[in-house]
């Protein structure tokens, strides 16, 4: 074997390695593409946990508005029940269904 030929088979060896370590790097596990894909799924779960937390310090109030007091009680009854006072009375207004629409003219 001739110098020439050892030294193209080196560089075959090192150009194929090279390759490998380059596939590593770029499409492994652990790979860039692979970092990335998972930062940008912690900045998607830490931005649904803080929705998540202020929903709860949201829903701990009312519980403890709800614990505390009855006005809380009467207020979330009224609003969510529809629910009126001795000697109130309630009024409906009732919209029509399709208000784009001019009134007829007789």
């Amino acid at each position: 074997m001739t110098k020439k030929n050892l030294m193209k088979i080196l560089l075959g060896i090192f150009i194929i390695l090279l390759v490998l370590l380059q596939y590593q790097l770029w499409l492994g596990d652990g790979s860039y593409f692979h970092a990335w894909r998972l930062r940008e799924q912690l900045i998607k779960e830490q931005k649904t946990s803080q929705t998540m937390t202020e929903r709860n310090q949201v829903l701990n109030a009312q519980v403890q508005d709800l614990k505390q007091g009855h006005v809380a009680i009467e207020e979330l009854a009224r609003n969510e029940l529809g629910m009126v006072k001795k000697g109130e009375t309630f009024y409906q207004v009732v919209t029509p269904a399709n208000t784009d629409q001019p009134p007829a003219s007789k």
